[in-house]
């Protein structure tokens, strides 16, 4: 299988083994469709590399049934691949209007439940989840996390979705990739619909 040429080599005393190997934070934010859907994909592959992945969703609310949860929680319980464990903090959008201190509350569980996770080196794949709403409303500080998520032990990789990432976490993270929208059927005022939104 391909695996691409870097297109600079620092002279920082690694191999390109040791390089190769190191743990990855990826952000997938911008304000077009696709970042869950691109890290739910990132999970197939750790899935199918037998690591154990953690998914924290930090808005979608417990009562929706998304498509990617269900196929990870069957693939993960399969035993072919790796473990899926998922976690929903969120209460859903409605929260903002409803009663944002319990949310606030929630969101900052959650995050507490990822540091520990991360201490104990849990998974080997993290799926946050539109992670930077929290860090954009200020409910959780961005310097912890960037800290946190730089001094994580072993080979944990972590993936954070959602619009407005913080620009500390953008310049700490390993791969940035921007969703653009170019065009949307919500546009045109159509809904979405079973198999492309969830």
């Amino acid at each position: 299988m391909p695996q691409g040429q870097p297109s600079a080599v620092p002279d920082d005393g690694m191999t390109t083994r040791q390089r190769r190997t190191l743990p990855v934070l990826a952000v997938h934010t911008g304000p077009g469709k696709g970042k869950s859907t691109a890290a739910f994909g990132l999970a197939l592959r750790a899935w199918n590399q037998g690591w154990p992945i953690g998914v924290f969703q930090f808005v979608k609310s417990a009562k929706w049934r998304v498509g990617e949860e269900r196929a990870l929680r069957v693939l993960g319980a399969s035993g072919e691949g790796g473990p899926v464990a998922w976690h929903k903090m969120g209460e859903g959008w409605s929260w903002v209007q409803r009663d944002p201190g319990s949310s606030e509350e929630a969101a900052r569980e959650g995050w507490a439940q990822v540091r520990r996770d991360l201490a104990a080196q849990t998974y080997r794949l993290y799926v946050l989840d539109e992670f930077t709403y929290p860090l954009h409303w200020g409910w959780i500080d961005t310097e912890e996390v960037v800290r946190v998520l730089h001094g994580r032990p072993g080979s944990q990789h972590v993936v954070v979705t959602g619009r407005h990432a913080p620009q500390a976490l953008l310049d700490a993270a390993d791969l940035v990739t921007e969703m653009a929208k170019v065009r949307h059927p919500m546009d045109a005022g159509r809904k979405g619909q079973p198999g492309i939104e969830w």
